[in-house]
């Protein structure tokens, strides 16, 4: 199974993965305007989101991306990833450092990391809204919690969208399968990272963000002070010019 996935550009690969609130539309902003940065650009819906069909079986959504870019001739790229998408380009990194030529990582998860009781509470909340039929609250639930105050209507009636068919497609599924997880160390990655964090973000994000410089050989924090969880929705032309002027840099292209 091909992830569903959209190619554009010419130059260094990037490849935009998306959080677990989202698809590959996230990206819609800054597509064109990392093209006309000179880079060769894929971005992918993960299983159950956006063009994806939901998982009938066990999978991996890292194995899926690397079979992706196996398909499309693509032996090297930069991984540019939001929330949990930021889970997946750690763990591609750490597998196959050899491919990832840096990392830029937007509020990302971590795998292993403990949710904190405020994270533990949302996810509570949110599970009781879907086992009680209230899908739309569920989405709002959603809205309220990982979007910052800088997010316009626009910008909350998309990820309205994005989350609402997230969950129609994975809750029509007739079985619900969970990822593979494999085994694999952080100190494995060599590539550059940047790590993001949002100041209006769930306490976890913060402390993942901050931690990466210490996991990391190669890694940076920049705090925004204005974001939430998804800052490339809430300001995306900022986000656009901090993602271009750390690839620029550490990609040798400036």
């Amino acid at each position: 199974m091909t992830l569903s996935h959209d190619v554009a550009g010419d130059g260094p690969v990037l490849v935009l993965l998306h959080s677990g609130v989202c698809d590959r539309r996230m990206w819609d902003a800054q597509w064109p305007a990392l093209a006309d940065a000179g880079y060769r650009l894929v971005r992918c819906d993960f299983r159950g989101f956006g063009g994806t069909p939901a998982p009938d079986g066990p999978y991996s959504d890292a194995d899926d991306v690397l079979a992706l870019l196996d398909s499309l001739g693509i032996g090297q790229a930069a991984l540019v990833a939001a929330s949990s998408g930021g889970r997946v380009a750690l763990e591609i990194a750490a597998r196959r450092p050899e491919r990832v030529t840096a990392l830029a990582l937007l509020c990302s998860a971590l795998p292993g990391h403990a949710p904190t009781d405020e994270l533990r509470a949302f996810g509570q909340r949110e599970d009781a809204l879907i086992e009680a039929g209230d899908i739309a609250g569920a989405v709002e639930l959603n809205l309220d919690t990982w979007l910052g105050p800088d997010a316009d209507l626009a910008t909350r009636e998309a990820v309205r969208g994005m989350q609402r068919h997230a969950f129609d497609v994975q809750l029509a599924a007739p079985e619900e399968f969970g990822p593979v997880r494999a085994e694999f160390e952080l100190s494995a990655i060599q590539a550059p990272c940047l790590a993001v964090s949002g100041a209006h973000d769930v306490t976890d994000f913060r402390q993942i963000a901050g931690e990466l410089p210490e996991l990391l050989a190669d890694a940076r924090h920049v705090e925004l002070p204005w974001a939430g969880h998804l800052p490339g929705l809430e300001r995306p032309a900022a986000v656009t010019e901090l993602l271009v002027g750390f690839l620029d840099t550490v990609l040798q292209k400036v």
